[in-house]
């Protein structure tokens, strides 16, 4: 017996159903890919309105080797079917007092701005990216791809680890390196990408700062959604099966075993494995709800810390603002404060930090000539923290937010306006199935991270697997990327003689 005698099938076509499918089917497994949504990518789905393009999700690609190595696996070149266009700089990070801090890859201009805010700085940078690249070596290029099925694994990391002061946040270690507090804020945001707080999140997270600093910031030309189409397209190349429109009710046992799916309209698809790149709390609670595994594990992920949700804001504009760059961090008035409450807040809070995402910098096919397609996004506390009624808020959030950023960073925003969409808390909730309306899923913090994250292999049925950001090693394009590679393994390990 080998492997192409037997059959998967993946739940949901985010990038990590994506990249696990294409792997499954390369290696010779006979692989079903299933999306309940009209389009694929998951959070990368893709909004078309009055000739604007919308990426509703990652926008940010900063391991390009991982994407490489998908096509690789499959005999194919990336270059067939994407083209990855660098970012330059990374981000404009900007506060409220006017000033500005461009991060790129470019040790001089970075030692020039560090400099005129703090020359003691410039040294701590140095020493900081230093400890960066040796939690990146560890944490990502020896871990990020492998399962943490045992304690005992978990307890092999350990020394390393601690080493490293995994115990300590983001912030916490920047601040031992960093004196300026616009600076600390400049080399600890990244965490908020993949749903961590600063103050919270274990300093492994850092390593995010050498994964830019090594293989630097790139954007798919014709958008994410461009990189999201040509996996799908390699994906059938191979010989594929994919089907949009598809949702599925449940995952269907015998015993201690899945054996396949039952979808909303009744169809049943067998298969030897089942993987999900559904929400966690979904996959278990829902999904796997008539088994006692999926009640159990549901209730016990139910009582988990989860990351905080997203509000979203789509406009596209008759008008391009060359000021801009293609990512913009714009800081507001407080950090640590603001932070804590989008965390742990009950309620909405009176101001905001934003990100804005000015695609058509690097690539204007994504709007008419001469216009502009932009997103907007702002941090908020998930539903299960701030039962916020955000038929009713989100409008207000809108018109708060675009008068900040006309008045700020983009003037004549409102009589520039050609469309404009929302996605809230509400929306990742419904759309997505994300429990609480999480975007990232459970929070990274240290005892929800490796071995302590949901497994890449179910402990009780050994044929169930999960791949994105609830399980190891998180959230983000390189983690979930990461997450496909290591439940690959698992999955290969288990159908092979």
């Amino acid at each position: 017996m080998n492997a192409s005698t037997k059959s998967a099938v993946v739940v949901g076509a985010g990038f990590g159903g994506l990249a696990l499918a294409i792997r499954l089917q390369a290696a010779g497994v006979q692989t079903t890919l299933l999306e309940k949504r009209d389009k694929p990518g998951g959070r990368a789905y893709v909004y078309e309105d009055e000739g604007f393009v919308f990426d509703a999700g990652p926008t940010v690609i900063t391991d390009p080797t991982a994407i490489v190595e998908l096509f690789t696996a499959a005999g194919r070149r990336m270059e067939d079917y994407v083209k990855l266009l660098p970012v330059t700089p990374f981000y404009r990070l900007c506060w409220e007092d006017g000033s500005h801090f461009d991060y790129a890859d470019d040790q001089e201009a970075l030692d020039r701005q560090i400099h005129a805010r703090n020359p003691a700085d410039v040294a701590g940078y140095r020493r900081f990216l230093a400890y960066s690249q040796a939690v990146f070596a560890e944490g990502y290029l020896k871990l990020g791809a492998v399962p943490f099925l045992s304690f005992r694994d978990m307890i092999a990391a350990g020394p390393q680890l601690a080493r490293l002061q995994a115990w300590r946040s983001v912030y916490g270690m920047v601040s031992r390196f960093i004196e300026d507090e616009q600076l600390r804020q400049a080399f600890s945001f990244h965490s908020l990408l993949v749903g961590g707080n600063p103050f919270a999140t274990s300093s492994i997270y850092t390593l995010i700062h050498a994964l830019e600093r090594r293989w630097g910031v790139w954007f798919p030309q014709g958008g994410t959604g461009a990189l999201v189409d040509g996996l799908v397209r390699l994906f059938q190349d191979i010989g594929g099966r994919f089907e949009l429109n598809a949702p599925v009710a449940q995952i269907e046992t015998a015993g201690a075993r899945a054996i396949g799916v039952r979808l909303a309209d009744g169809r049943f698809i067998g298969a030897d494995a089942v993987a999900s790149n559904a929400d966690v709390v979904n996959t278990y609670a829902a999904l796997l709800g008539q088994h006692p595994r999926g009640v159990e594990q549901g209730a016990a992920l139910r009582k988990k810390r989860f990351s905080n949700s997203l509000f979203v804001l789509y406009f596209g504009l008759n008008h391009h603002h060359a000021q801009l760059r293609h990512h913009t961090v714009c800081f507001g008035p407080r950090y640590r404060g603001l932070i804590d409450e989008i965390f742990r807040g009950q309620s909405l809070s009176d101001d905001f930090s934003l990100y804005l995402h000015a695609p058509c910098v690097t690539d204007p096919s994504l709007a008419p000539p001469g216009c502009g397609s932009h997103y907007v996004l702002a941090p908020v506390p998930h539903l299960g923290n701030a039962p916020i009624d955000w038929t009713v808020e989100g409008p207000r959030y809108r018109d708060r937010i675009f008068d900040y950023l006309e008045e700020r960073y983009m003037p004549g925003l409102r009589s520039q306006l050609v469309t404009s969409r929302m996605f809230t808390p509400l929306d990742f909730r419904d759309e997505l199935n994300a429990h609480h309306g999480s975007a990232f899923s459970l929070e990274p913090i240290l005892t929800q991270s490796a071995w302590f994250r949901p497994h890449n292999r179910d402990a009780v049925l050994p044929n169930l697997y999960l791949v994105g950001a609830g399980t190891h090693p998180g959230a983000g394009v390189p983690g979930v990327i990461g997450s496909a590679k290591a439940t690959a393994g698992l999955m290969l390990e288990g159908v092979m003689p």
